[in-house]
């Protein structure tokens, strides 16, 4: 048995070999392999069309990355392959750099979602502020739906753009070219999967309306767009594998994008991987989860496929199914091999409206539309953030818009934490009495402060502003630091430069009661326990003798500990 130290980077299906592995699970695993490889089938294809590749590359990244996530992962039960929150990307990404760059920009994500998990990042899915997660992620559900209006309606159009506006521009601009047979075959798939998905969720509803959708168009002579006659050369197989071609300057073009792939990868699985855990009840292993999603990446890039990450939707799928282990997320690899070996003329049967049907639907749960229509509800900061994220990823860029949220998430939550610190002699209560009251209970020529909160940056100029407030100057300064749990560098920096102006006015500086974190960065800056500026007491009352002392004025004076009793202010 491995130490247990070393679990965190173990993956998941080792630890449940180990445990004992019989028929009854490994019956219960290939069921739920076979269900979820008929849900993942038409998924995997279409992913593969709307991120502008074509659907073998979705249906080998099912299969590579699919088997290689269950192995190597770090979730007892995740699936992985295509998802729809790749698509934006790999659009542009296809569109800018070619195929070429994609595999290049896919490959370099799988080590930095490598160099992410041994760095002990998987934990970062706690950092990012839920307005951004569910900006960009309506917004990529729009893009996507948009994407399928043309494939959904038969229009004739030569070249779609890009761009949200031009697209939908060139999609008014061809509303007398469609097509109604196209439309008919796109509703029908559409209504279909609606009414199993309310009536009989159980059945794969995606694959029945495809299979409806091909027979009706076959036995009907409709003459509609085809994966066959969008993709007449689309080849069947698995490719030999190879790495891609790599430059100098191919790799400083895509490095943006595969810094987005890698974050998008990362968040989707880590995500995927907690709703598995509320499911099952066990937990998964965040850092090997990015270990396996970074190999199977670069395994996706050396057989041509597409980014791959964990699919919330497919994991539920094999958890309902029944799985046991990740050998069924292997299975679902497996079957779906099997289709692109012997059943790969078959794909080329499936209407383009259908496929497009399917990705409305996925759009449609992508939206998140609960959630993004309780954060409206919400104060105007993380309204403001939703919406600037949603807003950004439909309209400029998905890379653009995740770090502007980010940025500004991180700056408001900075400016409410800053407005939460207090800097002064007060704590509850009608501020100017407390202040009039510690003030009054102290010896002459002693002042003292007390900082409440995280002392960080967006506070620190506060404390030398407080200093110069002051009326007389004192002889003694008291820093009550107990209710301080956090120091940054500056605002060390800000407590050295207020300790050397006292020092500079002939003032001594006391700190009472300092909690561990900002005592270790205070003394690496020689302002620790040893530093002469500076006398370090566990307490206020410990801070009173001592200011007593300094004035030279005899500590048996009680009245001053008796009258700070008497108001109430905590020690």
């Amino acid at each position: 048995m491995l130490p247990r130290a070393n679990l965190g980077f173990t993956p998941k299906i080792l630890s449940t070999l180990r445990a004992g592995y019989g028929i009854a699970p490994l019956r219960a695993d290939v069921i739920a392999g076979l269900t979820v490889a008929v849900v993942a089938l038409p998924l995997a294809m279409a992913f593969g069309i709307a991120s502008g590749a074509s659907p073998d590359k979705g249906l080998i990244t099912a299969v590579i990355a699919g088997f290689l996530i269950s192995l190597l992962g770090g979730s007892r039960v995740q699936v992985g392959g295509p998802t729809g929150a790749f698509v934006v990307i790999v659009f542009n990404v296809i569109a800018l750099h070619g195929y070429d760059g994609l595999l290049i920009a896919t490959f370099l994500a799988g080590i930095i979602l490598i160099v992410a998990g041994y760095s002990k990042l998987g934990q970062i899915i706690k950092f990012i502020p839920h307005p951004v997660v569910t900006g960009f992620t309506a917004g990529i559900a729009l893009i996507i739906a948009s994407s399928q209006v043309s494939d959904f309606l038969g229009m004739k159009i030569s070249k779609i753009p890009a761009d949200f506006i031009p697209k939908w521009s060139a999609y008014i601009g061809a509303v007398n070219t469609i097509d109604m047979p196209t439309v008919i075959v796109g509703v029908a798939s559409l209504t279909v999967i609606v009414l199993l998905r309310k009536f009989a969720p159980k059945l794969p509803a995606y694959l029945i309306a495809i299979v409806i959708a091909v027979a009706a168009a076959r036995f009907l002579g409709l003459s509609i767009d085809t994966i066959g006659t969008r993709f007449p050369n689309m080849p069947t197989g698995i490719p030999v594998p190879s790495i891609p071609v790599f430059s100098f300057d191919k790799i400083r073009e895509v490095l943006p994008s595969a810094f987005t792939i890698a974050f998008l990868a990362g968040i989707e699985a880590l995500l995927s991987a907690v709703v598995a855990d509320g499911m099952t009840g066990y937990r998964h292993r965040s850092n090997q989860e990015l270990v396996g999603q970074g190999m199977a990446n670069i395994a996706s890039a050396c057989f041509g496929g597409l980014p791959a990450t964990g699919a919330i939707a497919r994991t539920a799928t094999n958890i309902r199914a029944g799985a046991r282990t990740p050998v069924a997320g292997m299975m679902h690899a497996a079957f779906l091999l099997a289709f692109i070996l012997f059943g790969g003329d078959l794909m080329k049967l499936v209407p383009m409206a259908a496929l497009a049907a399917i990705l409305f639907m996925v759009a449609w749960g992508m939206s998140e539309y609960g959630s993004f229509i309780h954060l409206l509800k919400m104060p105007s900061d993380d309204r403001a953030v939703l919406l600037l994220t949603f807003g950004l990823t439909v309209m400029l860029d998905l890379t653009v818009a995740i770090g502007v949220g980010v940025v500004l998430a991180s700056l408001m939550f900075m400016s409410r934490m800053a407005k939460a610190v207090q800097i002064g002699s007060r704590e509850n209560g009608d501020e100017g009495q407390e202040d009039d009251n510690q003030r009054a209970s102290l010896p002459s020529g002693v002042e003292v402060f007390r900082i409440t909160g995280p002392f960080f940056f967006g506070v620190a100029s506060e404390l030398l502003d407080t200093l110069h407030r002051i009326g007389e100057r004192p002889t003694v300064f008291i820093l009550r630091l107990r209710l301080m749990p956090f120091l940054d560098t500056t605002g060390a920096n800000a407590l050295q430069a207020f300790i050397e102006e006292c020092t500079g006015n002939a003032i001594q500086v006391i700190f009472a009661g300092i909690q561990p974190q900002p005592l270790r960065l205070l003394s690496a800056m020689g302002l620790g326990a040893a530093s002469p500026r500076v006398r370090h007491v566990p307490s206020y009352d410990d801070a009173i003798m001592l200011a007593l002392e300094l004035r030279g004025q005899k500590p048996a004076d009680a009245n001053v500990l008796e009258l700070e009793r008497s108001i109430g202010l905590p020690r």
